[in-house]
Order: structure tokens, then C-alpha cells, then sequence
């Protein structure tokens, strides 16, 4: 059996006029599933991956919430926010504080050190998404994320996203 280098494919590929390079459908999950990949990598020690970054980023960026309130807005089942909540105070996190306004609501709150680990976690993100569009130069790089975000909100207009978690565990167990 011989095997060909995956330059020699493509290039037989284009000379057949099969460039499946030139596929939207195909150019997209390439690009979405190595981001997945090295964002997954990124958050592989946060308590709930994806979601439990997404609390904690909540927790900071929008101050304490109820929990019943987080879990709407972040579109989590109200159960499986308990269980997330749960793992994410074990690991000094974020804390459950009794609500002034409602002594039967319970506010997330980060702690310090949860502060401190969203610092790391985007950090790490950042170097996650760099490496992903690192083949783009730093003006290709805005011209992209500028286009992208267009499409995006524009898509998302038409059929609104309600768990980006959800798509993206979807996008890791879905063969391109």
C-alpha cells in the first residue's frame, strides 16, 4: 500500500476540480474544530470546561446573580447549574452568598481567586485563538474577526443560538 503526503492529495484533488478547500461547509469546521480542540485544552482544568468558564466569566463580568437567573441567561438546566456550582466553590471559585433582597436566592459570587483563574483562563484563550488564526496576518486578522462577526450576528438574527456550549460539544462529536 502506498500513502501519498496530504500536499500530494490536495494537489490531485485541484487538478481533478474536487477542491474541497474551496467548500464553506468544509472550510468552517476545519476552522471551528481546531478552535474547539485548543479551546477544550485551554479549559481543561476549570470545573465544567466550557460551561464552568462561562459561569465564572458571568460571575465577574456581571457581579453576583441568582442562581436561578445565571442559569437562564447562560441557558444551563437549573439541576445541572447546582452540580456546576457545586464543583466550581470546591474549587474556591466562585461562593454561594444568601441574596439581601430574597433570603430563599442564593448570588454567585467569584472569589478572588476565581478573578484571578478568569485572568489565566483568557489568557489562555487568547493564545488558543491566536494559534488558530495565526496563518493571518494582524490586519487580515480584524478584517476576519470584523467579517465574522457580521455573519455571525446576522445568523444569529435568523436562527438564535441559546447554548454555544451545546453547539460546540455538537461540533466535537460530528464527523466533517
Amino acid at each position: 500500500m502506498t500513502t501519498s503526503s496530504p500536499q500530494t492529495d490536495v494537489r490531485a484533488r485541484q487538478a481533478r476540480g474536487m477542491s474541497v478547500e474551496a467548500d464553506l461547509g468544509w472550510a468552517l469546521g476545519v476552522v471551528f474544530r481546531r478552535y474547539a480542540k485548543r479551546s477544550a485544552q485551554a479549559l481543561d482544568d476549570v470545573p465544567g470546561g466550557p460551561r464552568g468558564y462561562q459561569v465564572l466569566a458571568t460571575a465577574v463580568g456581571s457581579g453576583p446573580k441568582r442562581q436561578l437567573d445565571l442559569a437562564a441567561q447562560l441557558d444551563v438546566d437549573r439541576t445541572v447549574m447546582t452540580y456546576l456550582l457545586d464543583d466550581l466553590e470546591k474549587a474556591g471559585l466562585v461562593e454561594r452568598q444568601p441574596d439581601p433582597t430574597d433570603r430563599r436566592a442564593r448570588l454567585i459570587v467569584a472569589t478572588e481567586q476565581g478573578r484571578e483563574a478568569l485572568c489565566d483562563l483568557e489568557r489562555r484563550l487568547g493564545q488558543a485563538e491566536e494559534e488558530v488564526l495565526g496563518s493571518l496576518e494582524e490586519g487580515e486578522r480584524t478584517v476576519f474577526r470584523t467579517l465574522l462577526k457580521r455573519l455571525a450576528v446576522t445568523a444569529d438574527a435568523v436562527d438564535p443560538l441559546h447554548n454555544a456550549c451545546t453547539l460546540a460539544e455538537e461540533g466535537l462529536t460530528t464527523e466533517p
